[in-house]
């Protein structure tokens, strides 16, 4: 069984047993968390559909957060010509893997 749920303005195809990889969550490792933002539910034949707007009642999902930790290195460069001025910044997003444990419908 599949689900969509959607986290921090995203949407993600989840299963029983995956493990996301999403933008930094203010909650410690080894918690549960219960996302209830479902927007569908489907089988693998895609001959069960439940689809509902904006999100399906009574079915959540359940997570549990497995670890945080930083992406690779991002590079934005600022530039303009005839102007002598270049900018360089880096920074490394901070972010959560959740593992999902099942999906209540």
């Amino acid at each position: 069984m599949y689900a969509v749920i959607g986290l921090n303005w995203h949407q993600y195809i989840v299963t029983e047993g995956d493990s996301i990889v999403i933008d930094s969550l203010d909650v410690e490792e080894g918690k549960k968390i219960e996302v209830k933002e479902v927007l569908s539910v489907f089988d693998e034949k895609a001959e069960k559909v439940l689809v509902w707007n904006p999100y399906l009642e009574k079915i959540s999902v359940t997570c549990e957060v497995s670890a945080h930790q930083k992406w690779d290195k991002m590079r934005v460069t600022k530039f303009k010509r005839k102007n002598r001025y270049q900018r360089t910044i880096g920074f490394r997003p901070k972010q959560t893997v959740l593992n999902i444990k099942k999906i209540n419908a």
